[in-house]
């Protein structure tokens, strides 16, 4: 089985409940067609680049899936039909990254502490 991490932004004006009962559907359909959802992270509502379908924000879910290819053709098409999806992109890797927007926070360094030479190479 092949590792995809999988982001799909839903529309604003459904709830975040609905956006949860949504990523439930499609870990569902992942387990169904034999692979499994390793992780599912909710990015929250935040701003888009440009209006997608009169949207001007939108949910971000993140998925991190271990499965067979058929499942991820199944998946696609499963969004291609929803209503509350406005993009959706899965993109096969090599092997999950370990860092979520909570431990890029973590990483910044303190303000105030100074940067060595060591550090500045």
């Amino acid at each position: 089985m092949a590792l995809y991490e999988h982001l799909l932004i839903a529309r604003q004006d459904i709830s975040a409940q609905q956006v949860d009962a949504l990523a439930t559907h499609l870990k569902t359909i992942v387990e169904g067609s034999g692979g499994k959802v390793e992780k599912q992270e909710y990015w929250g509502l935040r701003g888009l680049a440009y209006r997608i379908k009169k949207n001007r924000k939108g949910h971000y879910v993140l998925l991190n899936i271990n499965a067979p290819s058929a499942a991820v053709v199944e998946l696609e098409r499963q969004l291609k039909i929803n209503e509350d999806v406005l993009r959706y992109l899965t993109v096969k890797v090599d092997q999950f990254d370990v860092s979520s927007s909570k431990n890029r926070r973590d990483d910044a360094k303190p303000e105030g502490e100074a940067v060595t030479e060591e550090a500045a190479i």
